[in-house]
């Protein structure tokens, strides 16, 4: 249902929403903070992403996007320009082979897509699982995790095992929604 959902939503309207959630993006104080933004080319079904991306950068802020490396392994390199971008795996525009990759940690943000969210901050994904190895649960010093959906992709709730890291905040066209953690 979600997938249909997301497929139907006119290219006009994805625009105004990914301008939307760029918007809020720059609105938000984790992102003013952030040392640098890691971010991810959209699929066709997706929220675009490139608006958040050329907002940022208009603003002088370092942005990295993914490369699939290996074994379904995300390598985050630095882009200073969408067009350095290029089909990769899973025909996801990516950054070339020799980009340099950076380690993202404490300090950073990173804007994660996902089928849906929950309040909790759960996240659903496609299923091959490179976020989830990405950001463990656990890690020493994890960058902050910005869900980026549709405000129609936010379920009540989601199944979610111990390999999954919940989200820091979830951001729509509409808002940014704070994970309150117990």
């Amino acid at each position: 249902m979600l997938a249909a959902r997301r497929r139907a939503v006119p290219p006009g309207e994805a625009e105004a929403a990914g301008r939307m959630v760029a918007a809020q993006l720059l609105s938000a104080p984790e992102v003013a903070l952030a040392r640098r933004i890691a971010l991810y080319a959209a699929l066709p079904d997706e929220l675009p992403t490139r608006f958040c991306f050329e907002s940022l950068r208009r603003r002088g802020r370092e942005c990295c996007l993914p490369r699939v490396a290996g074994e379904r392994r995300l390598v985050f390199c630095a882009v200073a320009a969408w067009d350095e971008l290029a089909p990769g795996a899973f025909r996801v525009l990516e950054p070339p082979a020799h980009a340099a990759a950076v380690a993202l940690g404490a300090g950073d943000l990173v804007l994660v897509p996902g089928l849906g969210f929950d309040a909790q901050g759960w996240r659903l994904g496609r299923g091959a699982g490179c976020y989830d190895a990405a950001f463990p649960p656990g890690a020493a010093e994890p960058p902050l995790l910005f869900g980026v959906a549709y405000e129609f992709q936010l379920l009540e709730s989601l199944p979610h095992g111990s390999r999954d890291r919940r989200m820091d905040a979830i951001v729509t066209e509409r808002t940014i929604r704070r994970v309150q953690r117990a």
